[in-house]
């Protein structure tokens, strides 16, 4: 993609969007709200759900209920013939809507739990899920193999990812959004030198102490 859509950041947390402000001080091309994620015209929005496709609570409740049930249909069958009929915690799926009222033209899924479940503080799925719907605005293509960059596409919003249901920390959220949106957006991608070296940065998307993973920590 030529220029990366602008990224706006949208929660009803105030919590949610302190953490975004401190953790996105300095990086360009990203604006932090706080309001409705249908209050800021964008193009796509990105649904943090299940690998099922149900949106049948939270912010895929809305989405539903706003742009109608055809969303889910369209969903689930993308799911079944695209991905052996589960989208895991790490892949995207898009759907593109005919709501003319709106200037949101697509949806994309990007599952932050398998199923509804408490994730807590020690996970990595927000920056699996944040990282798997910017790979998708970047990457994704059409039925007809053109690029979702083909189109006309200003403005992608996100809601806190797992902060719903799944009950991550926003400073963690937060932490993780970046990463993945530094990684995927602005370049800064370093494959591990060693295991020590890929289970060191694991860890530090979660919490500032490390160590060896493989060993039992007394």
């Amino acid at each position: 993609m030529d220029t990366f859509p602008d990224i706006v950041l949208v929660d009803l947390s105030e919590r949610i969007v302190e953490a975004w402000r401190k953790e996105f001080v300095d990086v360009p091309g990203v604006e932090v709200k706080q309001g409705s994620i249908f209050d800021v015209g964008a193009h796509i929005m990105v649904s943090p759900g299940n690998s099922f496709g149900f949106m049948d609570g939270g912010i895929d409740l809305a989405i539903s209920e706003k742009f109608g049930r055809c969303v889910q249909e369209r969903l689930q069958k993308r799911i079944r013939d695209r991905h052996h009929g589960e989208l895991v915690v790490g892949a995207a799926e898009y759907v593109e809507l005919d709501w003319e009222g709106d200037m949101t033209r697509y949806v994309i899924a990007a599952p932050t739990m398998r199923v509804p479940m408490v994730l807590g503080r020690e996970t990595v799925n927000p920056y699996l899920a944040t990282r798997a719907a910017l790979l998708m605005v970047k990457n994704g293509k059409h039925d007809n193999g053109s690029l979702l960059r083909d189109h006309w596409v200003e403005v992608v919003a996100f809601s806190g990812m797992g902060t719903g249901i799944g009950a991550v920390p926003p400073e963690v959220c937060a932490r993780q959004m970046c990463s993945a949106f530094e990684e995927v957006v602005l370049g800064k991608v370093r494959f591990p030198e060693s295991w020590h070296d890929a289970q060191t940065r694991h860890q530090l998307l979660f919490r500032d102490e490390t160590w060896d993973l493989q060993q039992e920590r007394h």
